[in-house]
């Protein structure tokens, strides 16, 4: 897709941070249990000259505002408390030498578009990647992501989902220790450089969902906790401390800080959706959840425009989470990130069963069926991992596509202790047909980048934090391996990679090189020509599918059934080591066939055999 217009401009307008007009920048803190504040400002360009203090008002909801004529855009700033210690702005648009270094007046208005036509995909044509900046290119910039995106959506991608950007401690980190929530880390580049990948993504046809965070804020860099107590809630203890103050006392502010960072992203960066990190740790009791508070304001804005997605991670399974209403839209979630269907795959492939695999080592291949028929495998049911507790609920109303489904992702990846790869865990066999049920499945499928050639490389937990920190968190990443038999004497926890290692971070970029080699290679064009299929037969039939399928497991092998919008898709895989014997033939026209042996009306399976045949909707 190619898009061409006269250049336009994008700036979402929010009460927060510093905004750039004509006349100069208004600047705006809010700060109830500060008595007085003043704005430190240096014009741009003038790192030499000290900086000028300027005092600010106060109102009596503990907004402390500014407007500063002549300021501009590229002027650095922070906030000055009573006690003469500097804040950066926790809505700053930048923060080019890190998190507690001054923040920098962007003016989005300078930043001159070309996708005026782009006005998102449907849903149900995405075909998700999931990416880390710094870890999917050798440079780990924005401006080296775009030059890869051509290659993607040649292979079928029609999403790239960005792990977090928002600014985090030192110089590389996963993502999910950011503490400036409006600011692409420097690390990565410029806003304008972020801006430049969506808008060449929107340029081939891709949409771009950004990773964010609203559970909490990373340990190091956050200051809301000295000078803004207000932010957070102490009925509430998280792993990360005080939670967010979502439905506390003088949460309105709080709650309107992260709708209007989910609408800064979309607005001013023009991303396509949002993956919405782990919502079950969000402390919220209100009325109106937060994730539903920002889907309103999503269809209220830029919603209008153009098809906007919130994808959620959602580890209690809340299928009243993603609820069509009666035109079949999403009333909060568009689909959640289906985490059963995963570890049905790893169990089934890998035959490891520790932790939270547990849950599906009875029968691993029967999970799969019931998570690629109805998408949840938990939907209510007593968790033995969890001690007993229920989890989920039910979810055969749902469409397949609220259901974004995978076979790794960066989290289960770089969980493990070495990062490794499910490729290199798991039956070659097993895992090519598990591919080929997945990209051929009514769910949105999801690569995690490297999948698609079969990378080798790990991907470990890796951060920068200091010095102090940084010890407590590699004894801590020791620590909650030490309880695996595997790392039961110290030298083999001493061979766990150091998170706060450059090296740990190095080991895990992607070589692009070895997609050239032949097994990589063959693995590409594996995966490209199922998305071909994907794209060309099923994707055409997916709008206004409604409700589970229905599946059946007899000796290993695998039967579901789904209704599409238009049409019905049925598939067959085999788990087994031993063949079939002769197995009844699925009705419709062949769309993928791989093992399979026909013998008139009958088939046989071989391991790891995949057949999926289309009826069309005649007759229906």
């Amino acid at each position: 897709m190619t898009i061409t217009s006269t250049p336009i401009h994008h700036a979402h307008c929010m009460p927060f941070g510093a905004t750039a007009h004509d006349a100069g920048v208004s600047f705006a803190l809010w700060a109830p249990s500060q008595d007085a504040l003043r704005l430190e400002h240096r014009p741009a360009g003038r790192d030499d000259a000290p900086h000028a203090l300027h005092p600010m008002t106060r109102d009596a909801e503990g907004w402390h505002r500014l407007d500063l004529p002549g300021a501009a855009h590229g002027d650095g700033y922070r906030f000055m408390l009573p006690d003469g210690s500097s804040v950066p702005d926790p809505a700053s648009r930048f923060n080019p030498d890190d998190v507690h270094g001054a923040s920098v007046v962007v003016d989005p208005r300078r930043h001159a578009w070309t996708d005026a036509a782009w006005r998102g995909r449907p849903w149900e044509e995405a075909v998700v990647y999931e990416l880390h900046i710094g870890a999917f290119t050798a440079e780990g910039t924005f401006a080296a992501a775009r030059e890869r995106l051509a290659e993607l959506a040649e292979l079928g991608v029609t999403a790239i989902e960005v792990m977090p950007v928002a600014d985090f401690p030192g110089r590389r980190n996963w993502g999910y220790d950011g503490v400036l929530q409006f600011a692409p880390d420097a690390s990565y580049g410029t806003p304008e450089e972020l801006k430049a990948l969506v808008d060449a993504a929107h340029g081939l046809g891709l949409m771009v969902l950004l990773d964010v965070v609203y559970n909490h804020f990373g340990p190091e860099g956050n200051y809301l906790h000295g000078y803004c107590p207000e932010f957070f809630n102490d009925a509430y203890r998280t792993p990360w401390g005080a939670a967010i103050n979502f439905d506390g006392q003088q949460s309105r502010t709080v709650r309107d800080f992260f709708v209007h960072n989910a609408l800064y992203w979309i607005e001013e960066f023009r991303f396509d959706g949002l993956r919405m990190d782990a919502i079950h740790a969000i402390r919220d009791g209100s009325q109106r959840h937060i994730v539903q508070e920002i889907r309103d304001a999503v269809l209220a804005g830029p919603g209008r425009e153009r098809q906007v997605h919130l994808v959620l991670e959602n580890d209690t399974n809340q299928a009243s989470m993603l609820a069509r209403d009666a035109q079949g839209l999403p009333v909060a979630g568009t689909a959640q990130w289906n985490d059963d269907l995963h570890h049905a795959v790893h169990v089934l492939t890998t035959g490891e069963r520790d932790g939270y695999y547990a849950d599906y080592a009875d029968d691993p291949v029967r999970s799969l069926g019931r998570a690629l028929a109805e998408g949840f495998i938990y939907q209510g049911q007593a968790s033995a991992f969890r001690h007993g507790e229920l989890r989920g609920e039910p979810s055969t109303q749902l469409p397949s596509q609220a259901f974004v489904s995978f076979l790794q992702t960066h989290d289960q990846v770089g969980n493990r202790a070495f990062g490794e790869r499910i490729h290199a865990l798991g039956d070659p066999v097993r895992l090519r047909a598990a591919m080929a049920c997945l990209l051929l499945s009514p769910h949105v499928p999801m690569l995690f980048m490297g999948d698609e050639f079969a990378a080798s490389t790990p991907f470990l937990y890796f951060c920068d934090f200091g010095p102090e920190l940084a010890e407590a968190v590699s004894n801590g990443r020791r620590s909650e391996f030490g309880g695996f038999a595997a790392f039961a004497d110290k030298a083999a926890l001493a061979r766990i990679p150091d998170p706060n290692a450059e090296s740990t971070f190095l080991a895990s970029k992607l070589n692009w090189r070895e997609r050239g080699a032949r097994k990589h290679f063959e693995q590409f064009n594996e995966v490209q020509q199922l998305l071909a299929l994907r794209h060309r037969l099923i994707v055409p039939r997916l709008a206004g599918s409604a409700g589970a399928g229905v599946y059946a497991c007899e000796n290993d092998t695998l039967r579901v059934h789904w209704k599409l919008g238009t049409g019905r898709l049925h598939m067959l895989a085999h788990f087994a080591e031993q063949p079939t014997g002769p197995v009844e033939r699925t009705p419709g026209a062949v769309v993928y066939s791989h093992g399979v042996t026909q013998e008139g009306s009958a088939l046989r399976l071989a391991h790891g055999a995949v057949w999926v045949t289309l009826e069309d909707a005649q007759g229906e």
